[in-house]
């Protein structure tokens, strides 16, 4: 049991403050939680002082007073929005895992600054931003040792914090011994230990790994992913090379491919202070010309795609362990190493483990780098332009789905399995019953002489992983926006399941693609976690969970077997860590991008998440916030609007949006023109475009029976330069419509529902476009109804886990409607409708039930205005129908 010692300052005490820096004087204790006995592999037990918990990043906590058993009594505490603390800004959105030293909370704030946040009230002690060189927007984490929080800013300088104050200690850019540009300290988060402070640089062409020292931000040691020519390694087990041989040759204009670019660090390290170890990933090659070409650097392109070990204090190499060789695909396995002392085989084994984006996890030793578990040399396809590898390494166990699913087309299809392939793609087209087939004579017969395939191969590219592309879009998995990708694992001692969020996400390379590879537009981005044994690699259970967790949504797991995690939607749910269910849920009203931390105070356990937001994959629908929410049993903490939980959030484009606003269909004559960029330009670069907006438009609305004509023009519509090729709109997944159409040809199809209606090309599947259907508005007054026009939410113990039972209400449509799909209810809170329990009555009198832990955090208490929103039938045509009630809010 810990003390907490920090005196309790409000923000309004603190507001006179200066703008550098928020200096308070509350009294912290400054011992060194990190430099004084924290391990690798000790779970945490008060305090999680580090972004990991721990130095070996198990995201693992011995606190066990919140159970399965007592789950429904966790409730919020406080709630604290970091941007309105002084100096206070309008910024939101935040990737960062907060910290927890003494049960005070340090963590970056939406602005790119640090602030100190009591972990029993929520009070902001202080908080740093620097207008001088300004703030690291984007970032991932802050470190604590000898009394000092390290950070980063602007123009690449990593910053020490009195951990008491906020004041400033110093603020270096770190170089080289000889000028060496170590590339852009951006936003991964610091790692402190043993007097060494470690900070990576990514985003940029090339950078290192630099351990600076604590006292003064001085130069200690850095290590590059892409080596110098010529620079020589002997690892632990005696064996010397060359890594930068492995890039191929110097150009003859200079170009040194291991230098010019990629192999970055885009997540933080771990420690071994026992073995004086610190681990480092590396990511994808991104030289020479782009990332997925990789003609211009044969070899394995070391340290690439690798997991490297050096010496904690100098910098000295060990060992390393290259997940991919020659990458093309940014496949890179990213995220923080995990370290963990389990048994194998009946043997005590030291291990780390590696991998996210591929969906692999290698168990390695982290004393030499060997395998730990199983892991084979597979043959792969190769590309004779590509300077592929014949082989790659693949563990034993599998996680995640290897192959992209060509599903069938079908409304009885959708959406589907998560991993399905949109159609076209790698030569899948649609047969008259919808079956993707693969196609020979498709767009992917100009890669065919160029292919060379493992025996026993299907002699296509069947959108595995590591099927190899040129300047042709292959659809594959799990992409460089799936698989793991930068979220932490879980590592439970009480379990022995290491956690792994995951997202699926498939994407298509070429040469050109630009970001590294299109997400194929119009499949859904979605995700889950995965648990498997640590000891075997079995997995143990998958929780598909619906919304991407690859993106900084990291699980922790505690002693009581209760795994917590965030979701973009802005929910943070409690799981069981030996079956996988959800146990617990609570909406924060903003998106989540991080991942919660647990510590206790006075005795009492605490869980705490940033809900902030981030953007990937779902952009600007994600509802971006600013809040820092802590959670207790018996929590008593009221929002605003009388509940304890946020309102909903906005609804995520689940599916990849396709480019350009929506354009009315009354004003293109309801007419998309297929394989052009544009409506006008008759230019020889317009016709057969395989630009992904070349459905002109992109984005059609239309109202509910609407017919709309599908044209590949020809010399009609552009007399000098018109598509020479057939064209098709394939539409998906529902495979209401495949036109294959000659230049000069049309195809007509009526629209007689609300959706949205994907399509794309069959000669080249990157053009993608969408036809938004609209049904008519209908206001129906008094159609709606509920009984006594009150609607009670009181709970007896004021949890919002207490608010039980449904709402009953009634609609009334005129004779001749027939109310066909779900009904849904608009709140004046919720930025999305709620979906109702159940629906029963006849076509026209209908009798709704509304759960009411639904309903509770998205009505504000007193007077309130509740819409029902569905769709109806009349005389053949759907219209969406709407009627409005007031009702009384009780809570």
């Amino acid at each position: 049991m810990s003390t907490h010692l920090a005196t309790r300052l409000g923000v309004a005490g603190i507001a006179a403050a200066v703008t550098l820096s928020l200096a308070v004087s509350p009294v912290f204790a400054t011992d060194d939680p990190v430099g004084g006995g924290l391990t690798a592999t000790a779970p945490t037990q008060e305090d999680m002082p580090t972004v990991g918990g721990n130095l070996g990043n198990q995201h693992y906590s011995a606190l066990a007073q919140i159970t399965k058993s007592n789950l429904d009594q966790l409730a919020p505490t406080w709630q604290t929005h970091l941007s309105a603390a002084a100096p206070a800004s309008d910024d939101m959105g935040q990737q960062t895992t907060p910290i927890v030293v003494d049960g005070v909370i340090y963590l970056d704030t939406p602005s790119g600054g640090v602030a100190a946040v009591d972990g029993a009230t929520g009070e902001t002690s202080w908080k740093w931003e620097n207008n001088d060189y300004g703030m690291s927007s984007t970032r991932r984490g802050v470190s604590a040792g000898e009394g000092r929080i390290y950070t980063l800013a602007g123009d690449n300088r990593v910053v020490a914090l009195d951990q008491t104050t906020g004041e400033e200690i110093w603020a270096v850019q770190p170089t080289g011994p000889n000028g060496e540009n170590l590339g852009r300290v951006a936003k991964v988060a610091t790692v402190y230990s043993e007097g060494l402070v470690y900070a990576h640089a990514a985003d940029g062409d090339r950078g290192a790994v630099v351990a600076l020292n604590a006292d003064d931000g001085s130069y200690v040691w850095h290590f590059f992913g892409g080596p110098n020519r010529g620079e020589e390694f002997t690892d632990v087990n005696g064996n010397t090379f060359d890594a930068s041989a492995t890039w191929g040759p110097v150009h003859e204009d200079g170009t040194d491919c291991a230098v010019e670019g990629g192999a970055t660090s885009w997540m933080h390290g771990a420690v071994d202070p026992e073995l004086d170890m610190y681990y480092m990933t590396f990511g994808n090659p991104r030289s020479c010309n782009t990332s997925q070409d990789g003609s211009g650097r044969p070899g394995d392109n070391v340290f690439s795609d690798t997991l490297v070990a050096v010496d904690a204090a100098t910098g000295e190499y060990k060992w390393h362990y290259q997940s991919i060789r020659h990458d093309i695909w940014d496949m890179d396995n990213v995220h923080a190493p995990n370290l963990a002392d389990i048994e194998v085989n009946g043997e005590e084994r030291q291990v780390i483990f590696y991998g996210s984006k591929s969906g692999h996890q290698f168990v390695l030793d982290r004393t030499n780098g060997e395998p730990v578990l199983p892991v084979t040399e597979r043959p792969v396809i190769t590309d004779d332009r590509q300077a592929n590898s014949a082989t790659q390494p693949f563990p034993a166990q599998r996680l995640l789905p290897e192959c992209v699913v060509w599903q069938s087309l079908g409304a009885d299809t959708v959406p589907g399995d998560p991993w399905r392939g949109v159609p076209n793609y790698n030569g899948y087209q649609p047969n008259e019953d919808g079956e993707l087939v693969f196609n020979p004579d498709s767009y992917v017969a100009a890669d065919q002489d160029h292919l060379t395939y493992p025996e026993g191969s299907a002699g296509n590219r069947e959108g595995c992983m590591y099927d190899p592309q040129w300047d042709l879009p292959i659809l594959s998995t799990t992409s460089q926006n799936g698989g793991g990708d930068w979220s932490n694992n879980a590592y439970s001692h009480s379990t022995n399941l290491v956690y792994f969020p995951y997202g699926t996400n498939n994407v298509a390379h070429w040469n050109g693609a630009s970001a590294n590879g299109q997400r194929a537009i119009g499949q859904y981005q979605t995700g889950g976690i995965v648990a498997y044994d640590a000891s075997t690699g079995a997995v143990e259970w998958t929780q598909h969970l619906g919304t991407d967790m690859s993106h900084g949504q990291g699980p922790l797991a505690t002693a009581s077997d209760l795994v917590f995690v965030g979701q973009i939607d802005g929910r943070l749910l409690a799981m069981d860590a030996n079956k996988g269910d959800v146990l617990w849920d609570f909406q924060t009203g903003n998106g989540i991008g991080s991942a919660p931390v647990t510590y206790e105070i006075d005795g009492e356990q605490y869980v705490a998440v940033l809900a902030a937001g981030t953007t990937n994959p779902y952009g600007g629908s994600v509802t971006k916030g600013d809040s820092l929410w802590a959670f207790k049993l018996g929590g008593d903490y009221v929002t605003a609007s009388g509940s304890q939980e946020g309102p909903l959030t906005a609804p995520l484009s689940i599916r990849r949006p396709v480019s350009g606003n929506a354009v009315e269909g009354s004003t293109v004559d309801n007419t998309v023109l297929l394989a052009r960029a544009d409506r006008t330009s008759d230019t020889v670069k317009a016709a057969d475009s395989t630009n992904q907006a070349a459905m002109q438009p992109t984005h059609l609305r239309v109202p509910v029976g609407t017919a709309v004509t599908f044209l590949n023009p020809g010399a009609d519509t552009f007399a000098q330069y018109p598509n020479k090729l057939e064209h098709c709109a394939t539409q998906f997944f529902e495979g209401e419509f495949n036109a294959r159409l000659q230049p000069g040809e049309s195809y007509q199809h009526t629209f007689d529902k609300a959706g949205d209606y994907f399509f794309n090309d069959c000669t080249d599947p990157r053009p993608t476009g969408k036809i938004e259907v609209y049904a008519a508005s209908e206001d129906i007054p008094g159609a709606f109804s509920i009984p006594s026009g009150k609607v009670n939410l009181r709970v007896q113990d004021g949890l919002f886990t207490t608010a039980k039972g449904t709402i009953t209400a009634h609609l009334d449509l005129p004779k001749g409607y027939t109310q066909e799909g779900d009904v849904f209810l608009e709140t004046a809170l919720g930025l999305q409708p709620i979906t109702a329990s159940k629906v029963t009555g006849s076509k026209n009198h209908l009798v709704i039930k509304f759960d009411k832990a639904d309903l509770d955090n998205n009505v504000p208490i007193g007077v309130t205005e509740l819409t029902v929103v569905t769709h109806a039938v009349q005389d053949g045509v759907q219209k969406e129908v709407r009627s409005t009630v007031s009702v009384t809010v009780a809570k």
